[in-house]
């Protein structure tokens, strides 16, 4: 059995699922911050989005970049620093949390985790197996060496999204696709993702349209679009068949799925 045709809890949800990306990047509180996600959380979202880095002790912290100076005062790279460096530090007037810290604040949420670095890898896994959190998350990486380390550890029972290579294999089998044909599922590349999770477009090429969603569908794969703000752009991904949205405007979201009697 291939892990697109493996159930995983996290994906259960009743209509598209909505994602918190960062918490709500733009809201009121600082990205990746508890504050954020305690926001989101109030709002009715269940799925938050966020990134991990490990400090140089092998601390997880909930942040994107590898950098610290664009959204904290100080100047430094995360994995050079120990934690006790790091919680010293301040995104807006709130420290950078940790993983576990996320995890155990809401234990209701499932988290979309991206592996930003390859000495995260080794801290998330202990993390998951230690919490028994597995079932609360699905893993993704822009690196597939990343993520097929993240995906050896655990074996199909870990939801992950599709890597580079995998979101390749399926757009160019949706690229084969005759405009209003179904397509052959003895044809379709066979992945070890449960998902797929891409954004509308790179550059001037098209990646979500009615081919891409065919084959994705057709192998299994639900199709989370991000990161995406504008409330037209919402409606028209969602009339594509977008299974999931993540924004950083997540008042923006929760009117349009309201509006289209699919907020749940």
């Amino acid at each position: 059995m291939s892990p697109s045709t493996v159930r995983h809890q996290f994906l259960d949800h009743a209509g598209p699922i909505p994602f918190a990306h960062r918490g709500g990047a733009a809201g009121p509180a600082g990205e990746n911050t508890l504050s954020a996600f305690r926001l989101a959380v109030e709002a009715g979202y269940r799925y938050l989005e966020t990134d991990v880095h490990a400090t140089s002790d092998g601390v997880l912290l909930a942040f994107h970049d590898r950098h610290l100076h664009r959204v904290t005062d100080t100047r430094g790279r995360i994995g050079s620093l120990t934690a006790g460096e790091i919680a010293r530090l301040r995104v807006g007037d709130e420290p950078i949390p940790t993983m576990a810290e996320l995890l155990e604040a809401f234990p209701e949420a499932r988290f979309n985790i991206d592996v930003k670095e390859p000495n995260a890898i080794g801290p998330l896994t202990a993390l998951l197996r230690g919490t028994g959190a597995v079932d609360r998350v699905c893993v993704s990486s822009f690196s597939d060496a990343r993520l097929n380390a993240v995906r050896s550890a655990f074996g199909p029972e870990l939801c992950t999204s599709a890597g580079p290579r995998e979101v390749f294999r399926i757009w160019r089998a949706s690229r084969r696709l005759k405009p209003g044909k179904q397509p052959s599922v003895a044809n379709l590349p066979r992945l070890r993702a449960a998902c797929l999770q891409v954004p509308p477009n790179l550059g001037k090429i098209s990646v979500v349209d009615e081919r891409l969603m065919a084959v994705a569908h057709a192998a299994g794969l639900p199709v989370h679009v991000w990161t995406i703000n504008d409330a037209t752009e919402m409606d028209r991904l969602l009339e594509l068949g977008a299974d999931g949205i993540m924004t950083d405007r997540i008042d923006t979201l929760k009117t349009v799925l309201t509006k289209r009697g699919t907020w749940s």
